[in-house]
């Protein structure tokens, strides 16, 4: 795993650990906030990827 990759890990861990102790998410959906949050994080840090091709 990358630096990069590590840091994105342990920002979304640490968001994911604020919200469950602020009380704004149950343990019990840690799984499927975790995914959403890793996902926003490495999109922030890495850059959205387009899925579509350029219309010309």
């Amino acid at each position: 795993m990358g630096t990069i990759d590590e840091l994105i890990l342990r920002s979304t861990k640490e968001i994911v650990v604020k919200f469950i102790e602020t009380g704004r998410v149950g343990p019990a959906a840690f799984d499927e906030l975790f995914k959403a949050v890793y996902k926003t994080v490495e999109q922030t840090v890495k850059g959205v990827k387009e899925d579509s091709e350029p219309l010309e």
